[in-house]
């Protein structure tokens, strides 16, 4: 007997059928009407996230006496495991080209869940978004033409700190809900509680919450029975056309989901028609994920000025002429231009709007309301002059400075020479799992069999196999796996000298300017990119190796300078960062940027020791490139002397700006094989 899962409304916050928490809620409404688009659960670990979602399924009213089926996808699925490809072992053995269906296939009129799905490649992404939108999945491969139905309802969890998903992407997912573990000891406790009640008495615990998911699975099944009759109004239209204007998203898919998710909020509320408050509800989870304008900008929604958009009063009704189910929302026989879709899978119709109703009321704009909600982000609208801060140290006093970065700008891009093997991203190039063809492979153990290829080298063996019929035999030393020639994703690592002459020379504003474009760079390619820097008397890893760009930008901007240069401190670092970085990830290939002027000002023999630490790196034998930042009509010459024990390229300060720092830093990965 299987053991009973965990069960929904016992998940501390989805106990309450009333006022759920935002994540249960999405949950539940994109499960009443799965036009919505699917669900994306951003948090940290620990927070309950695979647990709701799998907890979901059981509540779902049965289809035709059958559990909904539950399918999740691996992050490591490839693409043929997840839209379905020929049956191998039927063209082999019978000579016959047979359909294998694919997740989607199963997941059809079901769920399909995506742990950690900012990890999967973005064109597996791209295919369950598309197979989401249109119900239905096309699979052209293998010499198989067909399409079969794929309706489904999409949930994705991520931890934001592992990296974040496209923009295009994020948008594509219907509601996003972000969630975070409860600060209040009492409710942390009860968490506790129940979970350890679980792991103790599987079965009797369940059993304690057996009344309420009845109870739930019966509410879910009645908003969906009454989803067809919610109307939506045209005064309800025009307040989420002013809505979705005042925030000002991108295109007009924010205004159609929030539009379903009202509907979908009406009917588990028991309404026939859609109220302010419904809005409210569905804008706060289908346009936050939308605000962001670029990947250093959070999801997050201006409640105040929603609450200005609303108001509290009441929704006017319709004239008695419009507003009924069977309307046509182009009010002349054709299709709306915008707005919810009137099947009713989709949600309710809509209402014809008389021009001269609204002539007079044209959609609001953010200005309306607030006098900052289109401002930049703050990572590129701080301008105030850097701040400083006064530390006491055994020297005396010392003075730090905190630089702010400028405004980020499109990179070149950066290559590494040569094919490498790393991880699949949009840089190098490289061997992978997926893109061109170039070959096949008789070694490999993982990867799909090319059929032309494993039956080419059977064949010579038939005889000797003893063949007799028309069957091919094939044996496991007969496969031969393709190989691609794709893309592959790269670290690069910044040293950076945060001293006192580096801040008296503005030298950081430049630094971090660079680095933030090569990151958005980076999250647009799926590298990796740190930053170490030293000043005072040792060296930190500011920036870990990362995708998230959020993490990345704060900690950026915040990056203080001034105190003494221990460079070989900073070298050290670096080289224990990428000592654990191959454990991690053998194949990823560094590229290090090191930012000074060569002087080493900080414990004794401080220029040998640094020279020393930079041999090491050298032996290892990792890319790198020395960007001297020391000026002024007399020069010591350091950071060339540094760049020469590196075996790195070099550069002058005066021939490098926040854009030819990227140019160096192309210079020196196309020199590396």
């Amino acid at each position: 007997m299987s053991t009973p899962h965990y069960p929904f409304t016992a998940v501390v916050g989805a106990d309450s059928l009333d006022e759920p928490q935002p994540m249960a809620l999405a949950l539940l409404l994109t499960a009443i009407s799965p036009a919505v688009g699917g669900v994306l659960v951003r948090g940290e670990k620990g927070t309950a996230k695979s647990t709701i979602v799998r907890a979901l399924a059981a509540v779902l009213p049965p289809l035709d006496d059958a559990p909904v089926p539950l399918v999740e996808l691996p992050v490591g699925a490839t693409e043929d495991r997840v839209i379905g490809s020929i049956d191998l072992e039927t063209a082999l053995g019978e000579g016959k080209t047979r359909y294998q269906p694919g997740l989607l296939a199963k997941a059809h009129r079901g769920l399909l869940y995506v742990d950690e799905v900012n990890l999967l490649h973005d064109h597996l992404v791209d295919l369950l978004l598309d197979a989401a939108a249109m119900g239905r999945a096309t699979v052209e491969r293998d010499g198989i033409s067909m399409t079969h139905d794929a309706r489904f309802v999409l949930v994705g969890t991520m931890n934001p700190e592992e990296g974040e998903l496209r923009p295009q992407l994020l948008d594509r997912f219907g509601l996003t809900v972000e969630v975070a573990a409860p600060r209040e000891p009492a409710v942390r406790a009860e968490v506790v509680r129940r979970r350890m009640a679980y792991d103790a008495d599987p079965a009797g615990f369940a059993a304690r919450y057996a009344d309420s998911e009845a109870a739930l699975t019966t509410r879910i099944a009645t908003a969906q029975k009454l989803l067809p009759e919610v109307v939506l109004s045209s005064a309800a239209l025009l307040k989420i056309a002013e809505v979705g204007a005042a925030f000002d998203v991108d295109g007009l898919r924010a205004d159609i989901v929030t539009a379903r998710t009202a509907v979908a909020h009406a009917a588990w509320c028991g309404r026939t028609a859609v109220t302010v408050d419904d809005i409210r509800v569905a804008a706060r989870l289908a346009l936050p994920h939308r605000r962001r304008r670029n990947p250093f900008d959070a999801p997050g929604l201006d409640e105040d000025l929603l609450d200005q958009i609303l108001g509290d009063d009441d929704l006017p009704p319709d004239p008695p002429e419009g507003g009924g189910p069977g309307d046509d929302p182009a009010g002349d026989g054709g299709e709306a231009d915008a707005g919810p879709s009137t099947d009713a899978a989709d949600g309710p119709a809509h209402s014809t709007d008389d021009p001269a109703d609204t002539a007079d009321a044209p959609p609001r704009s953010t200005a309306d309301f607030a006098d900052t909600a289109d401002a930049p982000p703050r990572w590129l609208s701080r301008s105030e002059a850097p701040a400083e801060d006064r530390v006491e140290t055994a020297a005396g006093t010392q003075t730090t400075t905190t630089i702010p970065a400028g405004t980020p700008y499109r990179t070149r891009l950066l290559t590494v020479a040569g094919t490498g093997a790393g991880t699949t991203g949009r840089r190098s190039r490289a061997k992978t799992s997926s893109g061109r063809r170039v070959g096949v492979d008789p070694a490999a153990t993982a990867g799909a069999p090319h059929l032309v290829e494993t039956i080419r080298a059977a064949i010579p063996h038939q005889h000797a196999r003893g063949r007799t019929d028309g069957r091919l035999l094939i044996e496991t030393s007969d496969l031969r796996r393709a190989e691609y020639e794709g893309r592959e994703s790269n670290l690069v690592l910044f040293c950076v000298d945060a001293s006192g002459s580096m801040a008296a020379r503005k030298r950081m504003a430049q630094v971090k300017t660079a680095v933030l474009s090569l990151l958005l760079d980076a999250y647009q390619r799926r590298d990796k990119v740190g930053l170490v820097t030293f000043r005072g008397h040792d060296a930190e890893v500011v920036l870990p190796p990362t995708g998230s760009v959020d993490v990345a930008a704060a900690r950026l901007q915040d990056l203080p300078a001034g105190g003494r240069t221990p460079l070989a401190e900073g070298l050290t670092k670096v080289a224990e960062l990428l000592a654990v970085e191959r454990i991690r990830d053998a194949r990823r290939r560094p590229l290090l940027v090191v930012v000074t002027d060569g002087r080493a000002t900080s414990g004794a023999d401080a220029v040998a020791r640094s020279h020393l630490a930079a041999d090491r790196l050298a032996q290892q034998g990792v890319a790198s490139v020395v960007i001297d930042c020391e000026s002024g009509p007399l020069r010591l010459g350091l950071a060339a002397d540094l760049a020469r024990h590196l075996g790195a390229d070099y550069l002058e300060v005066g021939d490098v700006s926040a854009g030819d720092l990227i140019a160096a830093a192309r210079i020196a990965t196309e020199g590396a094989a």
